[in-house]
């Protein structure tokens, strides 16, 4: 009987120890997170206001160039050969004024991007800090973010095998 419980009281140690290692990963959701934030709210509300009355001042342009398609299609026939140049020319320009507007504003690194930058990016960095600390602290191997897809947002950096692949492979590591 005695040797019963022993090995009971030993199969349950062995299960606990193996569960407590086994728990080394986490899940999060950054973006439940950041919607929780009162800071990430404002930023992105002002964000949105600047994409916004970006978006505005495009249309206002848009509504003047389509105005002046509009009236060369009515006075085309008209026009001498001169002031039809003069004014595919002046479309041209305006058209080309629209989209440089639009790739200044919302173009790969556009103001849009950089306002991202100085106004989300802080922000996400405030947090990823957090998911770092709260890994060291708890001892995760990885914490997961499940907001959009499930990605590796913190992983121990003594389980990247990187290395010992290259090894394999029969390539050294750089110095």
């Amino acid at each position: 009987m005695k040797s019963l419980h022993f090995i009971l009281t030993i199969g349950c140690f062995c299960l606990a120890s193996f569960c407590a290692t086994a728990q080394r990963y986490a899940v999060i959701d950054s973006k439940y997170i950041l919607s929780k934030l009162p800071e990430y709210k404002f930023a992105q509300d002002k964000l949105d206001q600047f994409s916004q009355e970006w978006q505005q001042e495009i249309e206002r342009k848009q509504v003047i160039l389509d105005k002046m398609n509009e009236d060369y299609q009515a006075e085309e026939i008209m026009l001498t050969d001169e002031l039809k140049k003069k004014r595919e020319d002046e479309i041209f320009n305006r058209e080309k004024e629209i989209r440089d507007l639009q790739k200044k504003y919302f173009g790969f690194e556009g103001d849009l991007f950089k306002k991202r930058q100085e106004l989300i990016k802080p922000i996400q960095d405030k947090v990823y800090i957090a998911i770092q600390k709260l890994a060291v602290d708890r001892s995760y191997d990885f914490i997961l973010d499940k907001s959009e897809g499930i990605t590796v947002i913190f992983a121990d950096p003594k389980l990247d095998k990187s290395d010992d692949v290259l090894k394999f492979l029969g390539v050294s590591k750089p110095q």
